[in-house]
């Protein structure tokens, strides 16, 4: 058994609702009364690419969820769209504990992006959003403006997050801190500048978005 499998199956016998068992490999089945039995996927790879996502999704008969363990497990697109277009949950070891007690894990979502996700979805001048990993958002607008959108999840941003965005993910227009009660570090901002970019909370950005 694979070390996040264990862990996994450890981390639900802490709880008082659920229960997991080993199925095989890296899969486990999760029981919770009163909600549908979950079959989920503990993958440790750091990064869900397409052929990932389909293997797993190939190699498990009636998969539900496919779970990134690692907490820097990063998420493509093409990974994303893949799941979702065949009904299997995807995200961090948080969204499926979520998930299995709220009985969706089929088309649950990284839970520390959905909400960002969704806010640029609906809003009203933003006619298309191409996903190229779970954190960064491609995002045309009605008047043909594009930019290309990073979320930072930490609560006061530094300049290192700020770079390791920008290194990771390439070149982004827009920093966004998606954290509601945090406020980025005014060397993030600095940061953010000297690499052509501007780091924003979502008033900001839908300010931004707006003029465009």
């Amino acid at each position: 058994m694979n070390w996040q499998v264990r862990y996994a199956i450890a981390n639900f016998s802490k709880g008082m609702r659920s229960t997991a068992e080993h199925v095989g490999g890296d899969v486990i089945r999760i029981m919770t009364h009163d909600r549908p039995d979950v079959l989920a996927a503990i993958t440790d790879v750091e990064t869900v690419n397409r052929e990932t996502a389909a293997q797993y999704r190939e190699q498990t008969e009636g998969l539900d969820f496919l779970c990134g363990y690692r907490k820097e497990c990063v998420w493509e697109g093409e990974a994303i769209r893949h799941l979702e277009d065949n009904r299997i949950g995807w995200g961090s070891f948080g969204t499926l504990s979520s998930a299995v007690l709220d009985g969706n894990a089929n088309t649950a979502t990284h839970k520390t992006y959905k909400f960002s996700d969704r806010l640029l979805r609906q809003y009203g001048r933003v006619v298309r959003v191409d996903r190229e990993f779970d954190r960064v958002h491609r995002v045309t607008l009605r008047s043909g403006a594009e930019f290309r959108i990073g979320m930072i999840a930490a609560y006061e941003p530094t300049a290192d997050e700020v770079r390791s965005l920008w290194e990771r993910f390439g070149a982004v227009d827009i920093a966004w801190n998606i954290n509601p009660n945090g406020t980025p570090q005014p060397e993030a901002v600095a940061a953010a500048r000297e690499l052509g970019c501007e780091v924003m909370k979502w008033d900001e950005l839908k300010d931004h978005l707006s003029k465009a």
